[in-house]
């Protein structure tokens, strides 16, 4: 449910945590995001950073600067000039990722749980089709494809953006696996409940595994110019297109990135309207899949 009024509650001594909702909906993700960008645009003295999730945000502030109650009602006052979800606007970067759909590493990966845990787990782009209601794999690609993802929120992982597709006509949902992976390739496109993300590194995980894409999204060495000055590729806010590649194109891209000569493919900040958007969206047809 979306909440009549924002619930405030302490995260220790120093974090704030204020919820919206309890469901995962674009519109209080926009209240997050917008929010966050206002405490940055105009900062409360003891704010330090804040961290905007699917339906809420978390502000680390600095106590002996700004108490709990005095930080509650400065960030009311905040969230009511804000006003509704439709009057927000932020900047924001569109990344294009160029992703092997259907990949034999994730295939690997998949058969490998089948023969070690459990037998009867159905390829993971064939479950995610059918459960969703679409005729085949092919089908399953050109939806997902079909749309940009909006960065919602960054964790658990450094680099790890939780994606949510902005055309309502490509969403879709899975669960997690039960019992999770040992192991995941770095660069594995996967999928749990609406969410979609990317593995920044190799690691175990439980999300259905459908594609993988050879541009790092997390680098410790700094490589590429847009790590400059952090770890991770991706801010909340960003959007993010996967355009499908070949193998051939999939392999060339991984060498220029081996090599340091992979150019990534982005479209400087741009104003993104809640209000234009939920104008775009009014238009479609939303029973209509592609």
């Amino acid at each position: 449910m979306i909440y009549p009024q924002p619930k405030f509650s302490p995260g220790g001594d120093r974090y704030m945590l204020i919820e919206f909702g309890d469901e995962m909906n674009l519109d209080l993700n926009f209240k997050g995001q917008g929010l966050a960008a206002a405490l940055a645009d105009g900062p409360i003295d003891g704010v330090i950073e804040t961290a905007p999730c699917f339906a809420n945000i978390l502000i680390h502030y600095e106590p002996e600067v700004i108490g709990y109650d005095d930080l509650k009602a400065e960030v009311s006052r905040l969230i009511e000039a804000l006003g509704p979800s439709d009057d927000i606007e932020m900047d924001s970067r569109l990344f294009y990722f160029p992703t092997l759909y259907l990949d034999p590493w994730s295939k690997e990966c998949i058969d490998d749980y089948r023969a070690k845990i459990n037998p009867s787990k159905e390829q993971d782009p064939e479950f995610v089709a059918r459960i969703n209601g679409l005729t085949d794999v092919q089908q399953f690609v050109r939806v997902h494809s079909g749309t940009e993802y909006w960065a919602a929120s960054l964790g658990f992982w450094p680099g790890l953006a939780f994606l949510m597709p902005l055309d309502p006509r490509c969403r879709l949902t899975a669960p997690k696996y039960n019992p999770p992976r040992t192991w995941t390739p770095q660069g594995t496109l996967s999928m749990g409940g609406m969410s979609t993300a990317i593995y920044p590194v190799a690691s175990p995980g439980g999300y259905q595994l459908f594609g993988r894409t050879p541009v790092p999204i997390w680098d410790r060495e700094r490589r590429f110019e847009e790590f400059e000055g952090d770890l991770c590729i991706f801010r909340p806010g960003d959007r993010l297109k996967f355009v499908p590649c070949s193998m051939e194109e999939y392999l060339e891209v991984e060498r220029k990135v081996a090599d340091g000569s992979y150019k990534y493919n982005i479209v400087d900040y741009q104003r993104f309207s809640v209000k234009n958007y939920k104008r775009w969206v009014s238009k479609l047809d939303l029973s209509v899949r592609f």
